[in-house]
Parts: structure tokens; sequence; C-alpha cells
């Protein structure tokens, strides 16, 4: 078949390279502008951008799909589009210019977290398994018929990042061979079947930890929101960001009470603590939390806020 791919970040390029090792032609490549990146903020491809130019696949950019560019996908004459991660919506004519419509590749059991943030919304609610799910692509969000589903068991330690770098490789194969049996005709999607929950793009404030709640609510926040939009607190006001921790279940401390027991830098929640393994105050870099601690230069008593 005739495929068009449609992607932007990282966990796309996955699926993208797949496809290319496949019987398939990729004619050409739908992903976002370039966007402004660094300190310098210099205007730089989409990762998904930069591997269908590696492949010398015609790209075609779009934050909002104009007219013009509907034309010119529409002018592909695909038989499949193919979507994972693009961050845009389609509507028609262009769901339904090409032969097969389009399907989508989502990091979720659907009907369970349908939108922008699956994963880390899954891992938030504290769930054990997860997975990704291929539908036909429909105007309502996320509520097309699945042609299947890869369920995939949840690591008690895993964060956003790493979970999703997961299903990024697992999911890649599972969206080729879902494409492979659409072509031999040998699969039909079903209607999503089960109760629906919602998974909006995350803010900045969405990442800030309440010490008040219990640890497992705690680190299930802290998992869910790493790297973005990244976990943080405030200390005298100022952002400090959570990069690394883990469990601590054999101390207690008072809720959002940083100590240094037994060289591990800990806080409280309102049950066991957490222990900080790599943090970064606010106008410095990232660190380790001893070195933190250390260049604290005395025990303070530091509570978060």
């Amino acid at each position: 078949m005739r495929l068009i791919f449609a992607g932007t970040p990282a966990v796309a390029v996955p699926s993208l390279l797949r496809l290319l090792d496949g019987p398939h032609e990729v004619v050409a490549v739908l992903t976002r502008e370039d966007a402004p990146l660094g300190r310098k903020r210099i205007l730089t491809p989409s990762p998904v951008a930069q591997a269908a130019a590696e492949a010398r696949l015609p790209v075609l950019k779009a934050n909002r799909l104009t007219d013009e560019t509907t034309a010119a996908i529409t002018g592909l004459a695909a038989d499949l589009g193919v979507i994972v991660a693009y961050g845009g919506f389609l509507r028609e004519p262009l769901l339904s210019a090409p032969r097969h419509g389009w399907i989508n590749l989502h990091f979720s059991l659907l009907p369970a977290w349908r939108g922008a943030a699956p994963v880390q919304h899954a891992l938030i609610a504290g769930d054990t398994v997860g997975g990704a799910s291929v539908f036909q692509l429909v105007r309502e969000l996320d509520a097309g018929d699945v042609y299947a589903t890869l369920p995939h068991a949840i690591d008690p330690d895993a964060t956003a990042g790493r979970l999703l770098d997961e299903l990024a490789l697992s999911g890649a194969t599972f969206l080729a061979d879902i494409v492979d049996r659409i072509a031999a005709g040998t699969i039909t999607p079903v209607p999503q079947a089960g109760d629906v929950s919602l998974a909006p793009k995350l803010s900045i404030d969405d990442g800030r930890i309440d010490w008040t709640a219990p640890a497992e609510e705690v680190y299930n926040r802290y998992r869910g929101v790493t790297p973005e939009p990244g976990a943080h607190t405030r200390i005298d006001g100022a952002r400090f960001k959570i990069l690394d921790a883990r469990r601590a279940p054999d101390l207690r401390l008072p809720p959002g009470r940083f100590d240094l027991v037994d060289s591990r830098v800990v806080i409280g929640t309102a049950t066991t603590a957490l222990e900080l393994l790599r943090v970064q105050p606010a106008g410095k870099p990232a660190m380790s939390a001893a070195d933190w601690w250390r260049g604290l230069g005395r025990s303070p008593a530091i509570l978060a806020e």
C-alpha cells in the first residue's frame, strides 16, 4: 500500500522506521512545524522530520491543516494514513482521503485514557497494566473502532519517559503488523467497549507535588510527570525540580520536611518518605540530591511548600 505517516516526537520515530523496513511505500510524512529549542531558541525540526529527511522522504510541516495542506495530502493518493503522536486534529475531507482512511497508534488500552497524555495519566492513577491500541481515526477524540490492543505490564518504578520508550518500540512492530493485515484484508476493527477515561495534556501545575498525600500517590505523580512537565515543589518560594526519586518505605517524616538520614536525602509525605536522588534548584544545573544538601553548608530544617 501507499502510506502517509503523521507523527512528531521521538516516540513516533520507531514506527516510521519499522514501516520503512516493511513491504509498503511511505510516500510522505506529515509533522508539526519546526519549534524553538534550547536557551537560544533555535528553530529545530521535529524528531520525525529529521528521520524522514534522513530517509529522503517528502515532508509536509503543518501545525494547522489548511486547505493547501489538505490538497497536498489528498493529491498523494495514499491507500492508508498512519498516525503516531502527530499532535493535531484531522478532519474531513482529509479523514476520508486515503482509501482505508487513517489509523492511529495510541499508547493506552482504549477506551481507557483517551487524549494527549495517556501514559502520564495511567501512571498518576497507579495503573499496573497499560499498553497500546491501533484504532480507526474518526472525528471524535480517540473514539474510533479498534483493530487490536497490546497489553503491557507497567513496572512499579517506571516513569512516563521510560514507559513511553518501551511502548514506542513494542508498538512499532504491533502497528506494522496491523498495517500488513489491513493490506491483506484479514482484520476488521470493532467498537470500543468499557469505561471511558480521559487523559488531557498536562500543565506545569500538574507536576507540583502535594506532600500531604500518601507516599504511593506522591510517587505515582512523580512517575507520571517525569520527564515532562516535570515534578517539582517550592522552597522559599522558588521552584525546586525533582528529577529522580524512589520510595523510602522504612522512613517517616512530617509532610514536606527534608532531612538527611543515613546519607540519604529524604522528604516526608502523609505516610512514608521518598528519597531524592537527583534535583535541580532554581537557577542552578541538575545535580545529585547529596551534592545539593552538602552545598547548603549546614543541616537546615527545610520545608517544601
